[in-house]
């Protein structure tokens, strides 16, 4: 990366930069530019129901401004930041992916029939500006230029206005306002200039405000489950590159290593990357649950357990879990608790439709997993015994939940009320992971000596239906025979 920009705060006794700022060279630097590329001033795709999501949640608080920032940039050293990604909330009331817009704010000003939704954004500096070519944060010499307002405003269909507006327009909407809610985690900067706007509110009124907006992802429309077929069909073909580089995975120092870059790779090309870190897990590695270290060997007769899915560009991210033999074949151990994790899932599968509560789907693979665990001596009660509520035993072996809704979050709507979450029916529209799993240690004593060792998680991300789920990750294979053959396949 280059050294010799220049941001604001850089600048001074102790910067190290070399950015010239003679009038000679302001005067230079700003002549001789053609006009700026064409502006795409098309509605984007997700315009139009990010606005039937801002009016539901417009008609849940009447009256009062409502605030959500995208999110700053953050430092990961020195001058350097992490790739931008915009907070949740934001993404799916605008409609943004991608990168899209740091230091935004999103704020929904109550009028007599709703809400006038008005995005605040930082607009591109004029050539003549220091920031353009000074600036190695936000300067267009650095870091590419911003869109205008105007192309903003056609892309989302929200009016925006410049953010350093922000405080006199919200001083100007809260004269009539019942209060202010916003995200106050979202951006430090934005809740310490709105929070003085707004005397005393409740505690609870900010944590209501996040619930609700957490809730509202609860039933995926119709372009989001779009956006989450395509993160599913980018992670399978991740899946299959997996496969091809293993191979070469096999031996290397860091052969997990290998495997997470073949994956990171094609969801870096396919998507806007991963939507979270991969997991890349081989042998022991594989019990325990977010290995993302991600730094041990792969040695022949192992499982390796990869937990990967692809972020797309609208922030839509895939959760899928397969656990493959790294040799091609299962061995007549790993096979035992692969099966037994496949039929865990089944079960789970058959259970999962709407008016089922979210809870049950659980329930009804932990009725086979404990029942399993049983058959193999491992459990110091019955299965009936370990399943009820003072017993659980059999969760030694699988600690974690079996399902969690899947959307713009790996772990999405995780604000929403338990009432609406783990105790709620499920819906049509709703989408969610079913993932099982048994992780055998190599040094717990109380499993047959020829399963230790062996961790299995298969994990797939289900849409509910009208009458049932339907798994969206169903073209990667499940059943060991499927996997062996599909693995061949690709070698």
């Amino acid at each position: 990366m280059d050294g010799t920009g220049e941001t604001g705060e850089e600048s001074g006794e102790k910067s190290h930069r070399t950015t010239p700022r003679s009038a000679a060279f302001r005067r230079f630097i700003a002549q001789g530019w053609g006009p700026r590329p064409v502006e795409d001033l098309d509605a984007a795709g997700s315009a139009p129901f990010a606005a039937r999501r801002r009016a539901v949640l417009s008609s849940l608080f009447p009256g009062e401004v409502l605030v959500v920032p995208a999110g700053p940039l953050v430092r990961r050293s020195n001058d350097c930041d992490y790739r931008f990604r915009p907070h949740s909330a934001f993404a799916h009331l605008t409609g943004l992916g991608t990168d899209r817009e740091a230091d935004a704010v999103l704020v929904l000003l109550p009028t007599s029939e709703g809400h006038d939704a008005v995005l605040y954004v930082r607009p591109q500096a004029g050539r003549d500006a220091e920031e353009f070519f000074a600036d190695a944060r936000y300067g267009e010499l650095w870091v590419g230029p911003r869109p205008s307002l105007p192309a903003l405003s056609a892309q989302t269909g929200i009016d925006c206005h410049d953010v350093t507006a922000l405080t006199e327009e919200v001083t100007a909407g809260l004269r009539e306002a019942r209060g202010l809610r916003l995200v106050p985690d979202a951006d430090p900067a934005v809740t310490a200039l709105v929070t003085p706007l707004r005397g005393q509110v409740p505690e609870s009124a900010d944590e209501e405000f996040v619930t609700a907006l957490s809730e509202l992802r609860l039933v995926k429309d119709e372009w989001e489950v779009a956006q989450l077929r395509q993160a599913v069909d980018a992670s399978a073909r991740g899946f299959e590159e997996v496969v091809r580089v293993l191979p070469r995975a096999v031996g290397h120092a860091r052969g997990e290593r290998v495997v997470e870059a073949a994956f990171d790779g094609t969801a870096r090309v396919e998507g806007n990357g991963v939507g979270y870190e991969t997991i890349s897990a081989a042998g022991d590695h594989a019990c325990t649950l977010h290995w993302i270290r991600n730094d041990g060997a792969i040695a022949p007769g192992q499982l390796l357990l990869v937990d990967a899915g692809v972020e797309v560009d609208s922030l839509y991210t895939a959760d899928v879990t397969r656990t493959l033999p790294v040799d091609g074949r299962f061995t007549p151990a790993q096979r035992r608790v692969y099966q037994a994790v496949l039929d865990a899932a089944e079960a789970a599968f058959a259970v999962a439709r709407p008016g089922v509560r979210f809870r049950e789907v659980h329930v009804a693979a932990m009725k086979v997993v404990a029942d399993r665990l049983s058959a193999w001596g491992m459990l110091p009660v019955d299965a009936a015994t370990s399943l009820a509520e003072d017993g659980q035993f059999h969760r030694r072996w699988m600690p974690h939940g079996t399902s969690h809704h899947l959307g713009l979050d790996v772990h999405d709507c995780a604000q929403a009320r338990k009432e609406m979450y783990l105790d709620a029916e499920l819906r049509e529209g709703m989408v969610f992971t079913i993932e099982p799993g048994i992780y055998i240690k190599s040094e717990d004593e109380l499993a047959p000596a020829e399963l230790r060792g062996i961790g299995v998680r298969i994990e797939d991300d289900v849409l509910v239906t009208a009458d049932g789920v339907e798994n969206l990750s169903a073209a990667l294979p499940r059943t060991p025979d499927e996997v062996e053959a599909w693995m061949a396949s690709l070698r």
